[in-house]
């Protein structure tokens, strides 16, 4: 995979808000950490800001109108684990996340068809998330779009935290899939 320029796109909220999502930029990553509330995510997003330089991840996020980080998507394209994403034909999203004030008007939708058409540009033709088996309203979202229930995820994983600390996380989740083609 090599650097290259990602699309961009707006939306108007029916409220009236216009945000824009758009190619994550390094000054971007303590927003991402929206007031402090993701702060233990900190070195997992520089983490991945820095493989997003070669293109195997790709990070959008959701810009408001004063400039606030509202929203974020990222987006594997190769990863160690080829069943997630291999590169050539599947890819992974994952962390895609709205601030509360910015849900149900659309813009999760929004940005899910950005994505996937972004991805069958590219030539991708199959998309795997994973959501937690707590969040109904997101697995909801996601089989309106098409995707459908391949199995459960056990969803165990580590990270080290803001402080150096490693951290063991336990979210039980759905793996979900979508033919883009």
């Amino acid at each position: 995979m090599s650097t290259q320029i990602l699309p961009e796109t707006t939306y108007q909220i029916p409220e009236g808000d216009l945000v824009r999502v758009r190619p994550v930029r390094e000054e971007d990553l303590l927003g991402m950490e929206w007031d402090g509330e993701f702060a233990h995510f900190r070195r997992l997003y520089k983490q991945h800001f820095q493989n997003s330089r070669s293109g195997n991840t790709l990070i959008w996020v959701v810009e408001s109108e004063d400039g606030e980080i509202v929203g974020q998507v990222f987006l594997s394209l190769l990863s160690s684990q080829s069943e997630l994403a291999d590169g050539i034909h599947r890819a992974y999203l994952f962390s895609f996340r709205l601030k509360p004030d910015y849900r149900n008007h659309g813009l999760g939708s929004h940005m899910l068809d950005f994505v996937e058409s972004y991805l069958v540009r590219r030539g991708f033709d199959t998309l795997r998330i994973n959501v937690a088996r707590d969040n109904g309203q997101a697995r909801r979202m996601y089989e309106r779009h098409g995707y459908r229930v391949i199995g459960p995820e056990e969803g165990r994983w580590r990270y080290q935290d803001q402080f150096g600390q490693w951290q063991s996380v336990h979210e039980p989740a759905w793996r979900m899939l979508k033919k883009l083609k």
